[in-house]
C-alpha cells in the first residue's frame, strides 16, 4: 500500500513539473505575441495582424487566397485586416489583367517604408520555429495541442451551462 501512495505522488510531481514546464512556454509564447502586438501599435501605428500581413507581402502580391496561405489565417480574416491597410494606404487592391474577378494585393511605397524600418512580426518568428520542427515533432504538437484546446473548450461550454443554469435558479 505504502509503495502505490509513494508511486502516486511520484507521478504527481512528475505531471507537476511537466505542467509547470508547458504553462510556462505557453506564458512565453503569449508574451512574445503580446509585446510584438504592443511594439507594433506604440512604434508603426498598426496591429501585429497588419504587419503580419505586410510582411507576408513584403517580397511579391498575392490574391487574398494566396496572402491566407501564406499566413495560415482564414480568408476572412485577411481579407478584414486587408480592408484596414487599404484604408490606411499601406496596401493597393488591383484587378488582375484579364480576370476583374481576381484581385491582386500589394505594398504602397508607404507600406513598403513601414516593412523595411520593422522588426519582425512575433507570428514571422513562430512559423519560423515551427518549420524548423521535425515532421514528427510538428504533427505531435499539432496533435496535443489539439487535444488540450478540445479539452479547454468542453470546459468552457460546461462552465458557461452551470452559470446558465445558476441564473435560471436565481430568477426563479
Amino acid at each position: 500500500m505504502a509503495t502505490k501512495i509513494n508511486n502516486e505522488r511520484n507521478r504527481s510531481q512528475d505531471n507537476r513539473a511537466d505542467m509547470t514546464g508547458v504553462i510556462d512556454s505557453i506564458r512565453v509564447l503569449v508574451k512574445a505575441l503580446r509585446d510584438s502586438g504592443r511594439d507594433a501599435e506604440q512604434k508603426l501605428g498598426i496591429t501585429s495582424a497588419q504587419l503580419y500581413v505586410l510582411q507576408a507581402l513584403r517580397d511579391r502580391p498575392a490574391s487574398i487566397n494566396e496572402l491566407a496561405a501564406r499566413t495560415y489565417t482564414h480568408q476572412s480574416s485577411v481579407s478584414m485586416v486587408v480592408a484596414r491597410l487599404v484604408e490606411s494606404r499601406l496596401v493597393t487592391r488591383t484587378a488582375a489583367r484579364g480576370d476583374a474577378r481576381k484581385v491582386s494585393i500589394s505594398l504602397t511605397a508607404a507600406g513598403r517604408t513601414l516593412v523595411k524600418k520593422a522588426p519582425d512580426a512575433a507570428q514571422t518568428r513562430l512559423i519560423n520555429a515551427l518549420g524548423a520542427m521535425s515532421k514528427g515533432d510538428l504533427k505531435s504538437l499539432a496533435s496535443h495541442l489539439g487535444n488540450l484546446t478540445s479539452i479547454m473548450d468542453a470546459q468552457e461550454l460546461e462552465s458557461r451551462q452551470r452559470l446558465a443554469k445558476a441564473r435560471v435558479v436565481a430568477t426563479a
